[in-house]
């Protein structure tokens, strides 16, 4: 993008009194959603986030992540200001689930359940009995965020949220912005950065990866190492 755009970008984050922020699928360390267990560090990440987190601090934000690598915790983010609808590898789960019970990564030394002895698993939605808990006390924190963010100027980052679970992120954003006049909505991504027809005066597509979109637009602000 050009010089004046980023900067314009970063004015408008600047200048809003809330920020909302999707962290999708390109912000994986592990490429292939089938196997979400198996991490594969990528630096280019963990730089993204620090980026994302030095353009968006010092606002009142809430972030919605669909990625389950646990490595959004590791930032300095408010993990207050986090929800992860789609569960935490770093969590752990009875694979039958006979308690509501979830544990840290150690917790369980044995990594059986306390209970029934069943193998511990990783607390996320494509475990076949997985439990909500883990994430829906931030997610009532979340949605009571989201209704006070109503006709407040509103900038939502929705950064490499593709279609493998767009009821988490794309769908409810766009339906966000909708309702709120004064809310306005990046979506980046590779491949699908489309803007519904009824959004376009108050939204913008981008076609790039998110991560190196967000160091791109944190840079030109002397952030060098990120």
């Amino acid at each position: 993008m050009k010089t004046e755009e980023l900067e314009q970008i970063r004015q408008r984050i600047f200048n809003s009194q809330k920020v909302l922020i999707g962290i999708g699928g390109e912000w994986r360390q592990n490429p292939d959603p089938k196997q979400p267990e198996r991490i594969t560090p990528r630096p280019e990440v963990a730089q993204g986030y620090l980026s994302l987190y030095e353009l968006i601090k010092d606002k009142d934000y809430f972030m919605v992540t669909t990625v389950t690598d646990g490595e959004i915790l590791k930032q300095p983010f408010d993990s207050q200001r986090i929800v992860a609808p789609c569960g935490n590898v770093t969590w752990k789960q009875c694979e039958n689930a006979c308690t509501r019970d979830i544990w840290e990564d150690g917790e369980i030394k044995d990594g059986r359940c306390p209970y029934c002895g069943a193998a511990l698993v990783p607390n996320i939605s494509s475990c076949e009995n997985y439990i909500e808990e883990g994430y829906l006390l931030r997610w009532k924190a979340y949605t009571e965020w989201l209704a006070g963010t109503l006709n407040h100027s509103l900038t939502v980052l929705e950064l490499g949220e593709g279609f493998l679970t767009p009821t988490v992120i794309r769908w409810p954003f766009e339906k966000t912005v909708f309702f709120n006049q004064k809310a306005w909505l990046y979506r980046v991504h590779h491949e699908f950065p489309q803007i519904s027809e009824e959004l376009k005066e108050r939204a913008k597509g981008i076609r790039a990866d998110s991560v190196d979109w967000i160091r791109s637009l944190v840079r030109p602000m002397g952030k060098e190492q990120l």
